[in-house]
């Protein structure tokens, strides 16, 4: 009994943590949400996101809410994806305090690079598609589009358009990662992967073309910048497995 009474103190214990973290990284994101809220606001946040796609339409054009309280539910949405993107540096840090404890030493500089270096590829995706990727992709559609035709796109199919091409960019820029972490693992060798190489670059422009619109320069700028990442990777990954080797396996 004496036994079984600390291992359940230290799991309660650890369940009162993860609950105050969890309340931490909640408290977190609706502070910045409520920022948000008051300035720039949901309407002045949904321009900006809609403003590629209504810089690639006619003067005045302007999109349409097909559903009754569209005009204010679509504005929320972004609001709160974009507050979560934004409070996501606190969010993890809250993770990260809550496993640190229970990690070696040479654990701990394996998990906080890539935390840290995950976080800012995955905005380094979202920030290529937007500023980048979206304008002219929306050029080319609305160029093909015939002139009968009134393009004004539902703001709801847009955001659903929007969020998966941002989530497809986003995830594409964790190649570096995956490359690292298989590396690290033991999973695959350097010389492996450098072997694989015209097998990635193939299956980069696949992957392109399932996740993009049919449209040669999304492709093109989904499949390139997956297939320089993976290069990138290729190059990180032997710095971070020796940088990152537990005592016992520099000595080997």
């Amino acid at each position: 009994m004496s036994e079984q009474q600390p291992v359940e103190e230290t799991f309660i214990s650890h369940l009162i943590e993860l609950r105050d973290r969890l309340v931490k990284a909640t408290i977190g994101v609706v502070i910045v949400c409520a920022a948000l809220m008051l300035w720039p606001g949901p309407s002045h946040i949904y321009d900006i996101l809609a403003q590629p796609m209504l810089d690639a339409l006619p003067a005045g054009s302007k999109m349409i809410a097909t559903g009754v309280i569209s005009p204010f539910l679509v504005p929320m949405k972004v609001t709160l994806l974009i507050a979560f993107i934004l409070a996501l540096p606190w969010v993890l840090y809250q993770a990260w305090a809550f496993v640190a404890p229970g990690l070696y030493t040479h654990e701990k500089r394996l998990v906080a690079p890539l935390v840290i270096s995950s976080s800012l590829l995955f905005a380094a995706g979202v920030a290529f598609c937007y500023f980048f990727v979206f304008g002219r992709v929306f050029s080319f559609i609305s160029a093909f589009s015939p002139q009968s035709i009134a393009v004004t796109p539902d703001i709801e199919n847009y955001l659903d358009f929007v969020m998966s091409m941002c989530l497809a960019f986003g995830a594409t820029f964790e190649v570096p990662v995956v490359v690292v972490v298989l590396v690290r693992m033991g999973i695959v060798s350097v010389a492996k992967l450098k072997e694989i190489r015209p097998y990635v670059i193939v299956g980069a422009f696949v992957i392109a073309a399932i996740v993009t619109p049919p449209d040669v320069v999304s492709q093109f700028s989904l499949a390139i910048p997956m297939w320089l990442l993976y290069e990138l990777g290729l190059l990180v990954a032997p710095v971070f497995v020796k940088v990152t080797q537990a005592p016992e396996e520099e000595s080997t």
